[in-house]
């Protein structure tokens, strides 16, 4: 397995060597050969607040539900956090069995196998109660002072819009930032995903601010979210199969929906 990571890196010399010039060949080796374990895996995760994060019991509540759903089949399941670009590279290579959770490119696909979703995330329009705003189609929006976050992606006609550039697109490195842009009116609308938003809001700004933000209620886009699996593990393909049947077991049972609903009421909140 190591003389095989070691083979793969090549492919990741422009944006991984800082990281593995660091790592000696004996941690290599011990992180590596902890993946042939059956009943220990490794999953490396980058901060999502609130569904994935330190800041919240469990780790979040996608952290808790993809823990337990490995649980249940009898597999200790670790979360580590890294910067998202690191906990993919390392996933790729595998040295972590899995990262999460991702949304669907087909370019991911040549390094990892998907799991079923286990999450959909609902993107919405942040403005100020004191803006009037609607929307129906994309069109709509032209000619508005629109937020976002550097290198997301914001659903297929969204994205389209900003391309032909039918809409512009202030991008900055965090949520906080168009959050107090857009309490300062210096942008009009800022899409984010609802609840992602949300804990942002909670988390950096007070009481007064807060009750200035609303949202639109029609989404912007709906986005499934998946676990990677790493082909580079051999064992993952059986592994992957286990754990999407829990995973079907615990929606039709409606485990799920109660992980979910704690969620929504705040008890996943430190």
């Amino acid at each position: 397995m190591v003389a095989y990571i070691l083979k793969r890196y090549s492919k990741y010399t422009g944006r991984f060597s800082a990281f593995l010039i660091g790592v000696s060949f004996s941690l290599l080796v011990s992180s590596t050969f902890a993946q042939a374990s059956g009943d220990k895996i490794r999953i490396a995760v980058g901060e999502w607040p609130p569904y994935i994060s330190k800041g919240q019991k469990h780790n979040g509540v996608i952290s808790h539900i993809i823990t337990d759903i490995f649980s249940d089949i009898g597999v200790k399941a670790t979360i580590h956090f890294l910067p998202w670009k690191r906990a993919y590279n390392m996933a790729a290579l595998g040295m972590y069995n899995a990262t999460a959770v991702w949304m669907h490119k087909d370019e991911r696909e040549k390094d990892f196998l998907y799991s079923d979703a286990v999450l959909a995330e609902r993107f919405v329009f942040f403005h100020k109660k004191s803006f009037q705003f609607d929307w129906k189609k994309v069109e709509d929006l032209k000619g508005l002072k629109i937020g976002g976050h550097l290198g997301y992606s914001y659903g297929r006609y969204l994205d389209a819009a900003l391309g032909s550039g039918l809409l512009t697109i202030e991008r900055v490195k965090n949520d906080e930032l168009n959050f107090y842009k857009l309490i300062k009116g210096r942008i009009q609308i800022f899409p984010q995903e609802v609840n992602v938003a949300s804990a942002t809001l909670r988390q950096n700004f007070d009481q007064t601010q807060q009750d200035l933000i609303t949202h639109h209620p029609k989404p912007i886009s709906i986005n499934n979210s998946f676990i990677l699996f790493s082909k580079s593990v051999p064992e993952n393909a059986i592994l992957l199969s286990r754990f999407n049947k829990q995973l079907k077991q615990i929606r039709e049972n409606g485990e799920y929906d109660r992980y979910m609903s704690d969620f929504k009421a705040g008890n996943y909140q430190k």
